[in-house]
């Protein structure tokens, strides 16, 4: 049987391995001290919207605290977080064996090459998990919304695809990942907003307030990704380009056209949310940043993201965590881009 390793005990890392642990495949963790703590008190109870439920007992869980316990893997799973993807590249090049596949379900886009460069004679691919996934408890992990994995297409993933669709998490691959990839990066422009709103994601997405907020950064998006002629997949019923006027449209009737995108646990946070609850580095220069640079490689401006990423990092380092209602941060960023196009205006001139 293949030997798997998830590399990070996070929330995603927990759900995926502890899936497949469930079902019965040859899998440990690499993760921090603290995470192999809760793991070998608590085991893992996973839950879904479908009410299903799995549990793996603490002695059926092997979590490794260094790189060593991915020596042995011929899968390693990537799930840290996406400031950690340099050190994790240079930790698994000193112990990887030749041949092994290494994907990275992570947020944000590059991480695959950062690996690859690092990690000559394995085959890294790149993933990306669609759906939320959230800790009640101890060791307890919920998927709190929907969707299927999906991978780049490559032949080596062939001895390890029964054990995924064992598990009820059968692998989507596409010859391109880059416009999936795209497409989930326009959904994780709300992380931003659901950390400033600090409610949960259903409660944040059903006001219109914060959805306009929603709309304004993925239409900044759309816009600059139209310029360079990448059109993201479709994840979801509606085309992406149609979504920033579906996030507009008033409650009553985004509550009856959008009930998908509303299939959430109604105790479910973006993990954006969740990192600046817990006083962690978030995420936010590997989402709303990348449109940031997107727009400066194409001499563009993308006031909207650009406001975003500047107010997250100012929670980050504020003292208190700032809580904005959706009138306020939706005025903020409006005047972003009313200066943004002012400035622009004055150039012209």
């Amino acid at each position: 049987m293949a030997r798997i390793c998830v590399y990070g005990a996070g929330a995603i890392g927990c759900y995926l391995g502890g899936r497949l642990l469930a079902a019965g495949a040859d899998l440990g963790f690499v993760g921090r001290t603290r995470s192999a703590g809760e793991l070998a008190e608590h085991g893992l109870t996973l839950t879904d919207l479908r009410e299903g439920r799995w549990r793996v007992p603490p002695a059926g869980i092997s979590v490794a605290t260094g790189p060593e316990g991915a020596a042995s893997a011929d899968l390693v799973l990537v799930t840290v977080k996406s400031t950690a993807t340099g050190t994790v590249a240079a930790e698994l090049a000193q112990v990887l064996r030749p041949g092994a596949v290494v994907v990275s379900f992570q947020n944000g886009l590059g991480h695959a090459e950062t690996l690859r460069a690092a990690l000559p004679g394995r085959t890294v691919l790149a993933g990306m998990v669609p759906f939320n996934v959230v800790s009640p408890g101890p060791g307890a992990f919920h998927q709190a919304s929907a969707g299927e994995l999906a991978i780049a297409e490559n032949a080596a993933l062939a001895p390890f695809l029964p054990a995924f669709a064992t598990a009820g998490l059968p692998l989507e691959q596409h010859r391109d990942m880059l416009p999936v990839q795209w497409a989930k990066l326009l959904l994780n422009l709300n992380n931003a907003v659901n950390a400033l709103a600090d409610r949960p994601l259903r409660e944040e997405l059903s006001l219109r307030a914060y959805r306009r907020c929603l709309a304004l950064a993925q239409a900044e998006a759309l816009a600059l990704l139209d310029e360079t002629g990448l059109r993201p997949a479709r994840l979801t019923p509606l085309p992406a380009h149609w979504i920033p006027r579906l996030l507009d449209t008033p409650d009553w009737l985004f509550a009856r056209l959008a009930a998908r995108m509303l299939a959430i646990d109604p105790t479910a946070r973006s993990s954006m949310s969740d990192d600046l609850a817990a006083g962690r580095p978030s995420e936010i220069d590997w989402i709303n940043g990348e449109i940031v640079r997107l727009a400066a490689r194409h001499g563009r401006k993308a006031p909207v993201n650009a406001c975003l990423v500047a107010l997250i990092h100012a929670a980050e380092a504020s003292a208190e965590r700032p809580t904005w209602s959706g009138p306020a941060l939706l005025a903020e960023l409006e005047a972003a881009l009313a200066r943004a196009s002012e400035v622009e205006s004055g150039l012209a001139a």
